[in-house]
């Protein structure tokens, strides 16, 4: 049983976070922000599957994958430090180093995350300066926690930030996060970044395994553009401060509790970075019922989450169901589309547009009143199991062209 509460990054014991307005690209506004443990915590890390990864990519992931403890993580918005060579990574252990010396950590190590503009190098003094001033403004308040989510921001409208109690060896723990994403967004680590931290104890294998699973389910069933960025990471922080019995059982009570915390954050932050895709007015959640088996439910849902033409009927209130079941067509997967049946529902109702494959003689204005919704829900029945998978979206509109036409400069 998990209960949501207020706070993000710093609403587990021992968490604190600040930022500051370095002037890395923004001229109006906070842009560098750290979050930090008072306890060297154990790291687990996913990351981009595309081949062109940034630097900070690199580092992380050599962090993570090892044995090393860390105790803090800064993070810069507005350049990428991607495409940027071995300058672009010697900047890395720069900020790594000043964060070292800013905080006097001796015996754990220091993650950095960077978002913003591909190909251009990072301007590190004002990096430096910033991890100083970040350092000497760590507060574990709520506020520090918001206001650090929103340092991270780029192209997003809104901060995104979440926290949950569960139980763990009969201790309460806390589990929270901020993260960022609005464009470039994709699956295989969909320009997305997310810092999760949990006081709770736990084996740092079993951190890593819940996160991989979990991952599968949630950040890798978003797409907003079909772009999968250079800089995607998630990083899960725990510092053990609940003072439960470490978790080392994969089928026990407290690790089941824990994944389903886990699971709270990363879904709510999913579903989050979709409904905040560039130029969107609305969530398009996908689900795929009555498949044959998992894999092929969430290949069919995300192949409709992805269309471009779906997408756009979307955004015009269009109950163009044509477009969902060519979606489903050509998705690669097998179905006999004479089984299938299609539904459309959001706050302001709900529909049935097509039976058996054929599209019904449905009420045009009902449906358009449904469209028009905040999140919009296709379900699409595909009766030939009992898997299902959901994918998360949103519709594509005019201002996505305009937002990127000029992003870079």
């Amino acid at each position: 049983m998990i209960n949501e509460i207020k706070g993000g990054v710093t609403a587990a014991r021992g968490f604190a976070a600040s930022c500051t307005a370095a002037g890395i690209k923004y001229k109006d506004r906070t842009d560098m922000a750290m979050v930090y443990s008072s306890v060297p915590c154990k790291t687990a890390g996913t990351y981009t599957k595309n081949v062109v990864k940034a630097a900070p990519v690199l580092w992380d992931r050599a962090l993570t994958d090892g044995d090393k403890l860390v105790s803090a993580v800064v993070i810069n918005a507005g350049i990428a430090n991607a495409c940027t060579g071995e300058e672009g990574f010697s900047y890395c252990k720069k900020t790594s180093d000043a964060v070292k010396e800013a905080l006097n950590l001796k015996d754990s190590e220091v993650l950095v995350a960077s978002t913003g503009v591909i190909g251009k190098q990072l301007p590190i003094e004002k990096i430096v300066a910033g991890t100083k001033v970040l350092a000497a403004k760590l507060s574990e308040t709520t506020e520090a926690g918001e206001e650090a989510s929103k340092a991270i921001m780029t192209t997003d409208t809104h901060n995104k930030q979440i926290a949950f109690e569960f139980e763990a060896g009969g201790k309460k723990c806390i589990i929270g996060g901020m993260c960022k994403g609005s464009g470039m967004i994709h699956p295989n680590m969909c320009t997305m970044l997310a810092f999760i931290t949990t006081d709770v104890c736990i084996d740092k294998a079993l951190m890593l395994k819940a996160l991989r699973e979990d991952i599968e389910d949630t950040f890798n069933m978003v797409s907003v553009d079909g772009d999968t960025s250079t800089n995607d990471s998630v990083m899960l922080l725990a510092n053990g401060l609940a003072g439960n019995s470490e978790i080392l059982e994969e089928n026990s009570i407290d690790y089941a509790n824990f994944k389903e915390a886990l699971h709270g954050v990363t879904l709510f932050m999913a579903k989050n970075i979709a409904a905040d895709g560039e130029g969107a007015t609305k969530l398009f959640e996908v689900k795929v019922v009555n498949a044959a088996d998992k894999a092929k439910a969430k290949i069919l849902a995300l192949s409709v989450i992805k269309s471009s033409l779906t997408k756009a009927a979307v955004y015009g209130n269009d109950a163009n169901v044509g477009r969902i079941m060519c979606a489903l067509g050509y998705s690669g997967v097998d179905f006999d589309p004479y089984n299938v049946d299609i539904t459309i529902s959001s706050e302001n109702g709900c529909e049935q547009l097509v039976e058996k494959g054929v599209p019904l003689d449905f009420n045009e204005e009902l449906a358009t009143r449904i469209l028009s919704g905040k999140a919009v829900t296709a379900t699409c029945d595909m009766k030939e199991g009992k898997a299902e998978a959901t994918a998360w979206g949103c519709d594509l509109t005019y201002d996505y062209v305009k937002i990127n036409a000029d992003y870079r400069s």
